[in-house]
């Protein structure tokens, strides 16, 4: 395990990140079902063209990045252990489901910075609560 600290008593704060960690997943969770559910005729041409160059592999990502994200979430507020690597798996999985807007080039061309920004600020978050479960490990909080 690599401990680097000894056994620590639970924080109080611990629950509150970990409630606000599951929202946030869930939130990931909505967005991703309104983005699957939605229908390609109401959108503007230009979301249509972007829907269209999505690859599979950029949906299959997305939807593990949140439901493996709201799965491991659950688990904090249950303190296992196995919350952390899950929370790995769902941090790749979201890198990996932004990768189309370097790669893909109708995405990278029909992409706003306003879209740039959530993708990092959304890796960012992802990032924070794979590591608030690592550092919860470490602490001993998670069995």
């Amino acid at each position: 395990m690599g401990e680097t600290y000894k056994r620590q008593p639970l924080a109080w704060w611990y629950w509150v990140a970990a409630a606000a960690s599951v929202l946030f997943m869930a939130v990931g969770c909505w967005d991703y079902l309104g983005d699957v559910l939605r229908d390609p005729a109401r959108l503007r041409l230009d979301e249509r063209d972007l829907v269209a160059a999505q690859p599979a592999w950029q949906v299959w990502a997305y939807a593990v990045a949140v439901w493996v994200g709201l799965l491991a979430t659950i688990l904090l507020l249950f303190r296992r252990r196995v919350a952390e690597p899950l929370l790995l798996v769902s941090l790749t999985a979201t890198f990996i489901s932004f990768l189309p807007y370097a790669i893909v080039p109708v995405i990278r061309d029909g992409i706003t910075t306003n879209d740039i920004a959530l993708a990092i600020g959304i890796l960012l978050v992802t990032g924070s609560i794979w590591s608030f479960a690592r550092h919860s490990h470490q602490r001993g909080w998670l069995h």
